[in-house]
């Protein structure tokens, strides 16, 4: 694993040493940024004109498979910090990728989605929280943002979504950390993936320019960027089934040879939707068609929720042990939010049930 990219063998020893403390929160989180940084991972698929290795995002998303068989919490913050990179490169506003990307590649600053509630309002699950007001030259934010990861104190830049206060339509910003008015809480208290520098932020009259804007019409843009902020958080249940899977098939005793059909089954039913993804991401068919992946979503964590569960039942009482059973029990805790990070499983259904509710008689098989 991760042995095409430099620096992988040490990085994949340190992710394993870190990982239960990564989860719990005890351990050091500051250098994980850095160590990604390190072994390159925040360049793939990033063109090499802009400083990357090339690729595309499929190849991006295999990676952060790669980390999250490793640590779900190294694969949440690898996934949060390269979608903001890819806003940017996704973005009209050539002068604020000139000016932040390369500190972005090299891991000196970390980049938040922010954006969860504007995939919610895209799917009209939710309304924007974040209000704007014209002033002159600038614009004046007011509002909340209630869970955002990668918020490193050290310093970051966050993607939202903002609505107009007087008048249709919203448009897209970074903001920087320490923009006056800008206050973020202390870290949420998460059952687990406590490493994440998970967060809320407040706005209070914070102003930006039309240089902070990565897309004025965030109607337009939102579809645009979508694919490829879910496909590449696919790739953290991807990664964690893989482990999961690969563990249950490396037990021995009397479970081996019970649950060896089951898991293979897994196995395969893993493969076909990765190969699914991947083919969907590098066709460009997701734009036209994002039902087809918001089901690859649900199907995929469902997969790393039967991974998991395989794993308990190949390792037995040891899993449930402690030392022993601790790297299982922090896979089954990651398990656990597959289903609840947004866009969570029930707002991807709720959003396909309400698409298919509005096809004509007929059309909604």
């Amino acid at each position: 694993m991760m042995n095409v990219i430099p620096g992988a063998d040490t990085l994949t020893a340190w992710l394993d040493a870190m990982a239960d403390g990564l989860c719990a929160g005890t351990a050091d989180n500051t250098a994980l940024l850095p160590r990604l940084a390190a072994a390159g991972l925040f360049r793939v698929g990033v063109p090499v004109e802009l400083g990357g290795t090339g690729g595309d995002v499929t190849d991006a998303m295999a990676a952060i498979a790669e980390v999250s068989a490793r640590s779900l919490t190294a694969g949440f913050v690898f996934w949060g910090h390269r979608t903001f990179i890819e806003y940017l490169l996704q973005s009209p506003n050539k002068g604020l990728r000139d000016r932040l990307l390369a500190d972005l590649l090299s891991g000196r600053v970390a980049g938040a989605t922010g954006l969860s509630n504007a995939m919610k309002f895209l799917s009209a699950l939710e309304e924007l929280q974040v209000i704007a007001q014209r002033a002159g030259d600038c614009y004046r934010l007011d509002g909340k943002l209630p869970w955002v990861s990668n918020l490193r104190p050290a310093g970051f830049h966050v993607a939202v979504a903002v609505a107009h206060a007087h008048g249709p339509g919203a448009f897209v910003a970074a903001l920087a950390h320490d923009l006056p008015g800008l206050a973020r809480t202390a870290d949420l208290e998460l059952m687990a993936m406590r490493g994440s520098d998970t967060a809320a932020i407040d706005l209070a009259d914070v102003r930006i320019g039309e240089a902070d804007i990565l897309h004025p019409q965030a109607a337009r843009w939102l579809p645009q960027v979508r694919p490829a902020f879910l496909g590449m958080q696919c790739g953290m249940s991807i990664g964690l089934a893989r482990r999961a899977l690969a563990e249950a098939a490396g037990r021995g005793g009397a479970a081996r040879h019970v649950l060896r059909e089951p898991v293979a089954a897994a196995t395969a039913r893993l493969a076909t939707l990765e190969t699914a993804l991947r083919d969907g991401l590098r066709r460009d068919a997701f734009h036209a068609s994002p039902a087809a992946l918001f089901e690859l979503r649900i199907a995929l964590a469902d997969v790393a929720g039967e991974a998991v569960s395989l794993e308990l039942q190949a390792g037995g009482g040891r899993a449930y042990l402690s030392p022993s059973g601790d790297s299982f029990a922090r896979r089954w805790k990651e398990s656990a939010f597959l289903p609840v990070v947004t866009p969570s499983l029930v707002q991807l259904k709720a959003a396909l049930t309400a698409q298919q509710a509005s096809l004509p008689a007929g059309q909604a098989a």
